[in-house]
């Protein structure tokens, strides 16, 4: 504001007392509070909102509030030393060079762990209702950067103050894209609003948990630092982290990236040469290859962004772009478990697959899959409702989608990564290395020729005989003898692959204008 007054203007005392008010808690007032977060290699709330937003498009709301605790500090202390009650939010647009203004609306709102360690307050709890609720008018998306220390015992004024902050949050799940950001510590009710979150990016060395060590030793649990609670390679590997980063630079260019697959279609793009994809799956069908290089290359050049790479590893979920269009992509990772399907891979895809059809982006999976997983151990994970969740999230997915297999689409698990059934699609096609059948080739074999093969008293001659039962069942299964059979669309050049998606793209009835939600909420898991 006192950038729009002119040297040679007059200005006012009413005036002057506004501009000193606004001018207090930016960053160049308090020199100390930068330093400290300098001291942490962390940058503070006004750094990292002025970098997601568009340059000059941020509007702040409530700068000028101070922390309720006029009872027991005086108001020069509060005005110095609780700037905007440790909360910084306002309206901005992320990415508007790319979908205009309208697309790219935001709102923005990020704890500053300089003012009483990012805790929530009684004014900034009122704040941020107040955002959810122009978020709910105005179906903008939100980003929240989540550090703090969960809620402030310290405020005075008003009495108890009843927050609608934990109901009025969740129930923009689903209405409106919601994106979570945390760097350092992030506990207690900062922590459940991440949670809320349709993703959560957090950089490396921080620590999420449901209480800080204050509460866990009130609890009489324990004395620990906060660097024990819930550091990253715990909340990674968990799944509560969708996408690590080095540090919050990296954690806003993440967020800009999300974001744009909820905007639209850009107009430019590249691609690398598709005929990289006929030989990124060997020809030895024992072989295993890296389905991220099929994705890869496959989307357009730059545009994947996967999510909980390290949780739930037999399933690979990502968003990309095919020709501009955002898709959300669901694969199996042959790297673990040969990509049959257990409890977190389930998990995680059908979530996905939510998320997608939430907000209306087409999905694509790459099928290769054994099937589901089996045996006594992993029945301990109540995989039998766990994998159920990839039937019933996908068969009632109202986005358009369409499947390739890759190399197996076996038993239950094939079906699951095709929606249930391989005509559910809009196309099912497989490259020339798709094999199908009901269950894996080998297994098929020891369990459909057991007697015959037992009765063959030589191993060598057994292992022989079990080679040519296996190779004749490959035969029988393999996508260009299905495909004889019209049990997929067609089998292709994999190099066509982005040709068959853009024609379902363009073949598929455009997403109807919604008034309200799709789902009531995003699952949190």
């Amino acid at each position: 504001m006192a950038s729009r007054i002119k040297d040679d203007e007059i200005v006012r005392a009413d005036l002057a007392e506004v501009i000193e008010r606004h001018e207090v808690g930016l960053d160049e007032a308090r020199p100390d509070a930068v330093a400290r977060r300098r001291k942490t290699g962390q940058r503070t709330a006004r750094e990292n909102i002025e970098e997601l937003c568009d340059a000059g498009t941020f509007v702040e709301y409530g700068p000028i509030v101070v922390a309720a605790q006029r009872r027991r500090r005086k108001i020069d202390d509060l005005i110095k030393n609780t700037p905007a009650d440790g909360l910084v939010t306002g309206l901005a647009t992320v990415n508007g060079n790319l979908f205009g203004a309208e697309k790219s609306r935001c709102v923005v709102m990020s704890y500053d762990y300089t003012v009483l360690a990012g805790t929530q307050g009684h004014q900034n709890h009122r704040k941020k209702d107040r955002m959810f609720q122009i978020a709910r008018e105005l179906r903008l998306p939100l980003v929240l950067f989540a550090e703090g220390g969960g809620g402030r015992p310290g405020d005075t004024d008003g009495g108890f103050h009843n927050s609608r902050s934990f109901y009025d949050f969740p129930k923009l799940s689903g209405l409106v894209p919601l994106v979570g950001i945390t760097s350092g510590r992030c506990f207690a009710g900062n922590a459940s609003l991440l949670g809320c979150c349709d993703v959560v990016i957090a950089t490396r060395g921080s620590n999420i948990g449901m209480g800080g060590p204050a509460m866990i030793e009130g609890g009489g649990l324990g004395i620990f630092r906060p660097e024990e609670i819930g550091p990253m390679e715990v909340q990674v590997a968990s799944g509560v982290v969708d996408i690590a980063v080095e540090d919050e630079a990296e954690a806003v260019k993440v967020a800009r990236k999300y974001l744009s697959y909820f905007q639209g279609a850009v107009s430019e793009w590249t691609c690398a040469d598709q005929r990289l994809l006929r030989n990124i799956i060997p020809e030895n069908r024992l072989r295993v290859y890296d389905v991220r290089t099929v994705i890869e290359t496959m989307a357009d050049a730059g545009s994947v962004l996967e999510l909980r790479r390290d949780f739930g590893l037999t399933m690979i979920a990502a968003f990309m772009r095919i020709e501009g269009h955002p898709f959300g992509v669901v694969a199996n990772n042959p790297k673990h478990l040969a990509g049959a399907i257990d409890s977190d891979g389930a998990d995680k895809g059908a979530r996905f697959i939510q998320l997608c059809d939430a907000f209306d982006i087409p999905i694509l999976f790459l099928c290769d899959t054994p099937g589901i997983m089996v045996g006594p151990e992993v029945e301990k994970t109540a995989l039998v409702r766990h994998s159920s969740r990839m039937f019933l999230t996908a068969a009632n997915a109202t986005v358009p989608f369409f499947t390739i297999v890759l190399r197996k689409a076996y038993g239950l698990g094939g079906i699951a990564m095709a929606g249930g059934s391989y005509d559910a699609p809009l196309f099912t096609v497989a490259w020339p290395t798709g094999e199908f059948g009901p269950m894996g080739l080998e297994g098929a074999v020891k369990l459909g020729y057991r007697n015959e093969l037992a009765a063959i008293v030589e191993p060598a001659a057994r292992k022989k005989r079990f080679d040519e039962m296996v190779a004749t069942m490959y035969q029988r299964g393999k996508a260009i003898n299905n495909a004889s059979h019209f049990g997929v669309d067609d089998v292709i050049d994999p190099a066509d692959s982005r040709r068959w998606i853009a024609a379902g793209l363009r073949s598929s009835a455009p997403a109807e204008p919604r008034s309200g939600k799709k789902y009531r909420y995003i699952d949190s898991w």
